[in-house]
């Protein structure tokens, strides 16, 4: 775990926004992309969203939310192809181009959030059918689910909101067929799974998490991100059924702190977003860091520098600029 004096050297030296002159640009909420010659390139930067938002940055958090999708790439190639070719950065991916399917496959093991799509948002207001799903009566809080279930969501523009769907519907508004939607979902569920079981070795759980993905050569294959701190809920395994029993939170590590934190201040989403301080922001990347290390193992190597400079370097390396 990186010391809490590089983590505050760092907040000046977050990565915002980039800027090069590589083919087609487009801007998400964390990663900017840059389409050209049938590949592209995926920077994710150290922006943090939440309830469809861009708040701040947070340092090496795009460090660690691409090389732990490379890791789970890597893993999950045997499941279904992926669209990586290399990593030439800590924060960069080199992807095969894809048509994306216009739908997030949100799979959850448990009941909780507290976002408006969440699904315990809206099982507390009475919603007993979510996405397609039947709920049982008198679930609590944070309790696991008698088996994972998907509860799709549409892919909002920039600056819009999100809206979870049923599978039915998303077949219905033409977003995929049925066949597609088919391998999606089975898909989905396999990738769950297996990162669950993984996960559970290293004293995690997968709470839930999103897949998205696209088409290469009329094939399905899995894009964007997998099983990251952005994407999926963490929580501390051997602690949990402790804690649920006495009616107490779940010790997290993924962004839900700085979801829970916003909540906490009235803030979901609509209106100004409160200015989130310094030792919220490093309390984040803690939590960020500290998955990456869990899940792949492996110590987060970073050090104090100029994310964007280093980036120039090595994108330099691939000739394209």
């Amino acid at each position: 775990m990186l010391s809490d004096t590089i983590l505050k050297s760092q907040l000046k030296h977050t990565l915002d926004k980039t800027n090069f002159k590589i083919g087609k640009k487009y801007e998400g909420k964390v990663r900017d992309n840059y389409s050209f010659n049938g590949k592209r390139l995926i920077i994710t930067t150290d922006r943090i969203s939440a309830f469809d938002r861009v708040l701040c940055t947070i340092p090496f958090k795009g460090q660690v939310l691409n090389q732990t999708s490379a890791f789970w790439f890597e893993k999950t190639k045997g499941i279904i192809k992926n669209h990586v070719i290399g990593i030439p950065d800590p924060n960069v991916m080199l992807v095969k181009e894809c048509k994306p399917y216009p739908v997030e496959m949100v799979v959850r093991g448990y009941i909780t959030g507290v976002t408006t799509t969440s699904a315990w948002h809206n099982y507390e207001r009475g919603v007993r059918n979510f996405c397609g799903n039947k709920l049982p009566e008198g679930m609590k809080k944070n309790e696991k689910f008698e088996k994972p279930i998907i509860t799709p969501s549409t892919k909002a523009e920039h600056g819009a909101h999100d809206e979870s769907v049923s599978g039915d519907e998303v077949i219905k508004r033409g977003l995929v067929d049925k066949n597609t939607y088919a391998k999606m979902e089975k898909a989905a569920l396999e990738l769950f799974d297996f990162g669950a079981k993984l996960v559970a070795k290293n004293n995690l759980i997968i709470v839930d998490t999103k897949y998205e993905f696209g088409e290469l050569n009329g094939e399905l294959v899995l894009i964007d991100e997998i099983h990251t701190p952005d994407s999926s809920r963490f929580w501390i395994k051997g602690t949990y059924q402790k804690l649920f029993n006495e009616g107490k939170e779940p010790q997290k590590l993924d962004k839900e702190y700085v979801r829970a934190w916003l909540a906490d201040r009235g803030f979901i989403g609509d209106g100004p977003i409160p200015k989130i301080p310094d030792e919220v922001r490093i309390e984040a990347a803690k939590r960020y860091i500290k998955a990456y290390e869990m899940v792949t193992c492996n110590e987060f190597e970073a050090k104090n520098e100029d994310v964007l400079k280093r980036i120039k370097r090595n994108i330099k390396k691939l000739k394209i600029i």
